[in-house]
């Protein structure tokens, strides 16, 4: 599945928060989207999964504008975790991954054998099979992940966006739901598109990052390319020194201090 973007400009009420963006993203591979807070990152997600309507420009998923094509069969497609989902009070892991599969389904029509093994493998991929029938107000915060996760999978589409899924995790937890994202993309060829605040985790995991500024692209490709002192000034108003992980080669921030920007925005704020 190819998603695109052409010229997209994003906007609430009557502040446009993106301008005139051109995106693609790369099939097969995990993208992150980068940027200092407000910055439109998330933003940018929802238009891509067609829950925001462009102000102008457009959506592309696989040559065909997104907003002329029907919900259902963008369902079918790409499947969207927000921040912070929310479910039924007593609801399984079970059941909720079977609401995965509204998207192939008729209205009131019964589970079919297709379904059943549809939500086995995504359990199974997600390794909650063991914890199909515990409801998830019982779960860790990273098992409930994972079976949000598993519901995405369940929908059986090549595209996953995921808006922030470690936040309010702690580190543990992180590394849990990013290692599953990273298996689902290496072994099973799904497309990713995530938001991430914790930067070198994005450099980390990401194949290609998606820097944002001022309601633009500041800068996109791999890792290597991205994470330069300049993104790190012009971007997040941080100097830092980029060095390797040990353990990948991937260049990882060391911050050292704010620049000479931030220093003026935080004393302004602090001056009140």
């Amino acid at each position: 599945m190819k998603l695109a973007a052409e010229k997209l400009t994003l906007s609430y009420d009557t502040s446009t928060i993106i301008n005139e963006i051109d995106l693609e993203i790369p099939e097969g591979k995990i993208s992150v989207l980068i940027g200092s807070n407000g910055c439109g990152k998330s933003t940018i997600l929802k238009a891509l999964a067609r829950i925001m309507t462009p102000e102008r420009g457009s959506v592309y998923l696989d040559g065909k504008e997104i907003h002329r094509q029907p919900s259902k069969e963008i369902a079918k497609k790409m499947a969207i975790l927000p921040q912070s989902p929310q479910a039924p009070e007593g609801l399984t892991v079970e059941e909720l991954c079977y609401f995965g599969r509204h998207p192939h389904k008729k209205l009131l029509s019964k589970h079919t054998k297709e379904d059943h093994d549809m939500v086995d493998w995504a359990l199974q991929a997600t390794g909650m099979e063991e914890l199909r029938n515990r409801t998830l107000d019982a779960l860790s915060g990273g098992q409930r992940q994972r079976a949000w996760i598993s519901m995405s999978l369940a929908q059986g589409t090549d595209l996953l966006l995921l808006d922030e899924p470690t936040t309010f995790l702690d580190i543990a937890h992180q590394i849990e739901v990013l290692e599953l994202l990273k298996q689902l993309n290496r072994e099973h060829g799904r497309t990713i598109v995530m938001v991430l605040h914790d930067l070198n985790q994005a450099s980390q995991y990401a194949d290609y990052l998606i820097s944002i500024l001022d309601g633009k692209v500041y800068s996109a490709g791999a890792p290597v390319e991205v994470f330069t002192p300049a993104l790190f000034r012009d971007v997040f108003g941080l100097e830092c020194c980029i060095m390797k992980s040990p353990v990948d080669q991937k260049p990882m921030c060391l911050p050292t201090g704010l620049c000479g920007r931030a220093l003026v925005k935080t004393t302004r704020n602090m001056n009140g």
